[in-house]
Order: structure tokens, then C-alpha cells, then sequence
């Protein structure tokens, strides 16, 4: 049984909350609060496995209360409850950045309760049992993954090429893992970064801008037709699939709204299957932590033509879902903790340039 904190401000909005996690039998809400003054207070004396946290709050904002939350308690699973507008994505990066685990949006429109219940369920059930890792014990070290076996290659000296491009799939943890990635890669990075980071219209811009000023690279959410440039990062959009193609002597991208794919639009698995088309062997596909397990099929594709697939190992991932299934499916040649793919991206995409002009 999982145990959850509600804290929100609104009356409604809390038994909004209570009833959407009363439809499912493994969660029990064992308390509420107002503010975060009042939330702190309750996490000692309830000890909940999960907190959900509302960020424009009195007394003690959310925004606050996670920094607070966090000097106690850093492995304590936090879902912020944001709202679709600028302020709201502005404000959900910044807690993402100061330690809240994941996030969902509130229901635009709480007079109809049925449909917001929906809602909340939808997004927030799923999250609340890959957060907890059931059968897990909050604070128990886990054993790193194994390394699973290579699968058959069809290509000569597949994974061994120099990458062209570098593509990225992430969800949940995403946010915070994609910046250690690309704020530790040199402005020099020789190739484009496309990445899918499942987020919803407005967050992935305000994500693209904030991700822009930290890091050497040049971060963009990306547009229809913008031809990709070594050292820009491009960002698919929220609600809209990424894809790149062949266009004369370069690369541009695609942008569609085809049906989602693993209930996610944009999805990692639509944006690697063109890349395996567009660049086949010659690119290295990264799955960070994640919720689901959207970038599986798309790796495969790449793998099908000889790319390399690195995966975030298990013990670093907020969630083992994606890289989890790539891994767990033979997909994976390397499996790695965060803080080492940098590294072995730069390795591998500029090392390799400078041995082959030395050839």
C-alpha cells in the first residue's frame, strides 16, 4: 500500500485529489494540508511514501516547501501540481530543478468533477506507482543492471562508427537528467542533439529557453523545417511529433500531430525511426529515465541499422521504465550512470572525428 501527502490550498482541489487516488486499491491517502508550512510537519509525523504538492500556495509556497522537503528528505518522491500557462511551466521547471520528482497539470476546468477526477487519476495513478517502485523500500540501495548483451547487429562495425547526430528519448526525471547531459558538453560538440521529452505545449519551450542559458550549447525548441546544425540541441514541441528527414545535402526537421504513440505525443519512438532512416549506423541514441517504454521500438529500428544505443542505468534513473526496456530487451551496448554519458558522448562523437582525421 502506498502511502500519499495531499497538499494543496484549495478545498476543492484536495478532494479532487483524494477522490481521483480512492479509485485505486494499492493507494492510501493518509492526510492532507493546506500549505507547506503544515505539509512539512506532516511528512515527519505521517512518514508518506509519496507527496503530491500544489506550487501557488500561502504561507509556504510549493516552490519553497520542495527545497525545504529536500534538505530532510532527498529521496522522498514529490509530483507537483502545475497549470498550463507560462507561469505555471516557469515555475514547474524550477521545482523539477530543485529536486520534485515529477509533475501533473490541474484540470482546467474543476466545476466538472467527474471529468477532472478523470483526469487527475489518469496522469497522477501511474506516476504515484513508478515513483514508489513497489516492492522497493524507500532508501535501499539498488544493485546496478547487468549490462545485457549486445543483440545480433546487421551492419558491419555496428556501434563502432563515428555518430553524425545524437538522439534522445526521456520522461520522467527527464528535465533534470537532459541538463547534466548537455550543460557538460562543449559548446565544440560536433553533431545536433534531437531529443523528446515527453512534456505538454508551453513547457517544452520555457524547458528549451531555460536549458538555452545554462548550457554551452545552443538549445532551441524546434520548428517545422530548420536544417540541423552541429552543437544546437533541438527540442520537439509538446503535443506535436518530431521527425527528421533528408532535404537535398542536409537534414531538417519534421513536425506532425499523427496519433500518439505509447500515449505520448511527441513520442521518442516516432523521432527514432526517422532518424534511423535518415542517418542509419551512423548515429548513437541515448534513453534516459522514464515512465513506459517509449524509445524500445524506435531503438530497435536504430539497432536494425547499426546505430548505438546507451541507456541511463537504473540506480541514477528517477524511473527505470524506458531505459529499463531497451535495456531488459538486449538494445542497450552500454548502460551507464548519469554522470558518465557526457562523457562517453563526447568520446564517442569527438574522439571518434579526431582518430578518423588522424587516419
Amino acid at each position: 500500500m502506498v502511502s500519499v501527502l495531499v497538499v494543496d490550498d484549495s478545498v476543492v482541489v484536495r478532494r479532487l485529489i483524494v477522490d481521483a487516488l480512492s479509485a485505486d486499491p494499492g493507494i492510501q491517502v493518509v492526510g492532507t494540508a493546506p500549505n507547506g508550512k503544515v505539509a512539512l510537519s506532516k511528512i515527519d509525523m505521517l512518514k508518506p511514501d509519496i507527496v503530491t504538492l500544489d506550487i501557488e500556495m500561502p504561507v509556504m509556497d510549493g516552490l519553497t516547501t520542495i527545497k525545504e522537503i529536500r534538505k530532510v528528505h532527498p529521496r522522498l518522491p514529490v509530483i507537483m501540481f502545475s497549470t498550463l500557462t507560462s507561469v505555471g511551466a516557469s515555475a514547474t521547471l524550477e521545482a523539477l530543478a530543485s529536486g520534485a520528482s515529477d509533475y501533473v497539470t490541474k484540470p482546467a476546468n474543476v466545476g466538472s468533477v467527474s471529468e477532472s477526477i478523470k483526469s487527475v487519476r489518469e496522469q497522477i495513478i501511474p506516476r504515484i506507482h513508478a515513483l514508489c517502485r513497489t516492492g522497493t523500500p524507500r532508501g535501499a540501495v539498488r544493485p546496478a543492471p547487468r549490462l545485457a548483451p549486445p543483440p545480433p547487429r546487421t551492419a558491419a562495425g555496428a556501434g563502432a562508427g563515428t555518430p553524425d547526430i545524437v538522439a534522445v528519448g526521456c520522461s520522467t526525471g527527464g528535465p533534470d537528467a537532459l541538463a547534466k547531459v548537455v550543460n557538460a558538453l562543449p559548446a565544440t560538440f560536433p553533431v545536433p542533439v534531437v531529443v523528446v521529452q515527453h512534456m505538454p505545449q508551453v513547457f517544452t519551450k520555457m524547458f528549451a529557453e531555460r536549458l538555452d542559458r545554462s548550457s554551452p550549447l545552443k538549445v532551441v525548441e524546434a520548428q517545422g523545417e530548420m536544417t540541423l546544425t552541429p552543437g544546437t540541441v533541438y527540442i520537439a514541441p509538446g503535443d506535436y511529433h518530431l521527425e527528421v528527414a533528408r532535404r537535398g545535402a542536409g537534414v531538417v526537421t519534421h513536425l506532425q500531430q499523427g496519433p500518439p504513440e505509447n500515449f505520448c505525443r511527441p513520442a521518442v519512438d516516432v523521432l527514432f525511426r526517422s532518424v534511423a532512416k535518415a542517418y542509419g549506423g551512423s548515429t548513437l541514441g541515448l534513453i534516459l529515465t522514464g515512465m513506459g517504454q517509449d524509445g524500445k521500438r524506435g531503438s530497435e529500428a536504430l539497432v536494425s541499422k547499426g546505430a548505438e544505443i546507451v541507456a541511463q542505468d537504473e540506480a541514477t534513473s528517477v524511473v527505470w521504465g524506458m531505459p529499463g526496456a531497451v535495456a531488459g530487451a538486449g538494445l542497450a551496448h552500454s548502460i551507464l550512470p548519469l554522470h558518465e554519458i557526457s562523457q562517453h558522448l563526447i568520446s564517442r562523437v569527438a574522439g571518434g572525428r579526431m582518430a578518423r582525421s588522424r587516419g
